[in-house]
C-alpha cells in the first residue's frame, strides 16, 4: 500500500512505502540525505552511498523505510530507506529551469513551453489544488440547492452573443461554431423541467487580446435558475455560492494558500451599484471617463478601489447595463428606460461573472431577436421552448481562471491556467 506525504505522520506499518520524484539530493560523507516529493507534499529519505549512486534530480523512484522524528525537516518525520527502486529514468542533459527552488526561476512564458516541468514545482502547482476545490465547491454549492449538472455541445450551429467573437469549424462541409457559453442550452433545460440547473465546461471566445486577463479557451462556470422574481435572486445564490467558497477553500487549502502567503478574508457585504451610478463616481472622485455603457478595465479597477475603501468589500456588483451592450435575451428593466435586469460581479478589479435575468415570453424574445438585427427562424430549435410556458428565469456564469487569479492574487491568468490558449499559444 502506498503512503502520501501527507499521510506519513499518521501511517503505523513498520515499513512505508512511498513514490514520487527526486526533488533535492545533499551527501554528507557516506549518507545522503533526498527529497522525495509526491502531489502532496515533500519528505527527506535517509540514504546510505551505495543506494544513493545513479540518482539525479526529477528520477522517479520507490522506496520503503522506517519513519523517524526529526524536527529540523518539513513536517518533522524523514523517512529512513531499506529499499530503494528506480522506476523512471530522467534522460536530459539539463533541466529548463531549477524547480526545486522556492520560485522558478524563468520567464512564464518559458515555463509554459515546458508546462509538465514547471508544474512540478509545488508553488507553481499549488493554484491548481485550489482551483480543483473551487470546482467541488461550485458542484456541492448547486447540487445542495437543488440544481442538476448538465453537460452541453461545444459544436453548434449558431452564436449565442454573436458571430464577431466564434472560431469556426468544418463540420461535415458546413459551417459550425465553437460554443462561447452554453447559454442557449441553460435556458432550454430551465424549459425542459429541469428548473435548476449548472454546467462546468469550456468556452471559447475568438478574442484578439493578448493581456495578462484573456483567453481564447477558459472554463466558464454557469448556472441557470427557473422561477426567480427577480435578478436580486440570482445575485443572492451566486453571493450565497462565493461564501461558501471561501469557508471550503480556507478548509480544504490550508497548505496551499500558506505556500502562496495568501490570507483569505471571508467576504462580508457586496454591494450593487447601478452602472450609471458607478461611472459618475469614477468621474466626480478620479476624473475617469468611462466607455458608453460599461467600465473599461482601468475603470474597473479604480471603481475597486473605491468600494473597498467606501464598503470593505472585495466584491461590488455592477448592475443595470444598457440593452445596447448586453446580449438578445437580456431582459429589458421596465423600472428604467433603456436599461437591463443584468449584472456584472467585479472581485479585486476583473470582472469574473456576467449575469442577470433573461427574457421568457416567446414573443418579446423574438421580437427582441429582429430588434436586434436577427433572423428569429436562425433560432428556432432555441425559441421553440419558449411557445410552451417558459418560467421567468436568469443565470451567472464565473470565469474559472479568473476567479483563482484574483483569489490568489496572481499577476497573470496563465498562472492559473494548466494549458493556456492564446492569441500566440496553441501548444503544448
Amino acid at each position: 500500500m502506498r503512503t502520501y506525504v501527507n499521510e506519513v505522520k499518521a501511517a503505523t506499518e513498520e515499513l512505508i512505502a512511498m513514490k514520487g520524484w527526486v526533488h533535492r539530493i545533499y551527501d554528507v560523507g557516506q549518507i545522503s540525505f533526498v527529497q522525495l516529493r509526491d502531489k502532496t507534499g515533500i519528505i527527506q529519505l535517509v540514504l546510505d552511498k551505495g543506494q544513493r549512486e545513479g540518482l539525479r534530480l526529477e528520477t522517479a523512484i520507490s522506496v520503503k523505510g522506517k519513519k523517524a522524528e526529526n524536527p529540523k525537516v518539513p513536517g518533522g518525520i524523514e523517512l529512513q530507506v531499506q529499499t530503494l527502486e528506480v522506476v523512471g529514468k530522467p534522460d536530459y542533459d539539463v533541466l529548463p529551469f531549477p524547480i526545486n527552488q522556492q520560485e522558478v526561476d524563468a520567464h512564464l512564458e518559458t515555463q509554459l513551453n515546458y508546462r509538465t516541468i514547471s508544474l512540478r514545482a509545488p508553488k507553481v502547482r499549488a493554484p491548481f489544488k485550489v482551483q480543483e476545490e473551487i470546482v467541488e465547491a461550485f458542484r456541492a454549492f448547486f447540487k445542495k440547492n437543488h440544481f442538476s449538472e448538465m453537460h452541453t455541445p461545444k459544436l453548434i450551429a449558431s452564436g449565442t452573443e454573436g458571430g464577431s467573437e466564434m472560431f469556426t469549424v468544418n463540420y461535415f462541409d458546413r459551417r459550425a461554431f465553437l460554443a462561447q457559453s452554453p447559454q442557449f442550452y441553460k435556458q432550454m433545460m430551465v424549459g425542459a423541467g429541469f428548473e435548476r440547473v449548472f454546467e462546468i465546461g469550456h468556452a471559447y471566445r475568438a478574442e484578439l487580446h493578448n493581456t495578462w486577463r484573456h483567453l481564447n479557451e477558459y472554463v466558464s462556470l454557469d448556472v441557470e435558475m427557473g422561477f426567480i422574481d427577480s435578478e436580486a435572486d440570482i445575485m443572492d445564490m451566486e453571493e450565497g455560492f462565493i461564501k461558501h467558497l471561501f469557508q471550503h477553500i480556507k478548509t480544504t487549502c490550508s497548505e496551499e494558500l500558506h505556500l502562496l502567503d495568501i490570507e483569505l478574508v471571508e467576504p462580508k457585504e457586496m454591494p450593487r451599484i447601478p452602472l450609471m451610478e458607478a461611472q459618475q463616481i469614477l468621474l466626480d472622485k478620479y476624473n475617469k471617463k468611462s466607455p458608453v455603457g460599461n467600465l473599461d478595465a482601468e475603470g474597473e479597477a479604480l471603481f475597486s478601489q473605491y468600494v473597498k475603501e467606501t464598503y470593505d468589500s472585495d466584491f461590488v456588483f455592477i448592475t443595470k447595463y444598457p440593452i445596447s451592450k448586453r446580449p438578445v435575451y437580456t431582459m429589458p428593466d421596465d423600472r428604467l428606460e433603456g436599461m437591463t435586469r443584468s449584472f456584472d460581479l467585479i472581485y479585486k478589479g476583473l470582472e469574473i461573472t456576467t449575469g442577470g435575468q433573461r427574457i421568457h415570453d416567446y414573443q418579446q424574445l423574438k421580437d427582441n431577436m429582429l430588434a436586434f438585427g436577427l433572423k428569429p427562424e436562425d433560432f428556432d430549435f432555441y425559441l421553440e421552448t419558449f411557445r410552451y410556458g417558459m418560467p421567468p428565469h436568469g443565470g451567472f456564469a464565473i470565469g474559472l481562471e479568473r476567479i483563482t487569479m484574483k483569489l490568489l492574487d496572481l499577476d497573470n491568468i496563465r498562472k492559473a491556467t494548466l494549458m493556456p490558449r492564446d492569441l500566440k499559444r496553441i501548444t503544448p
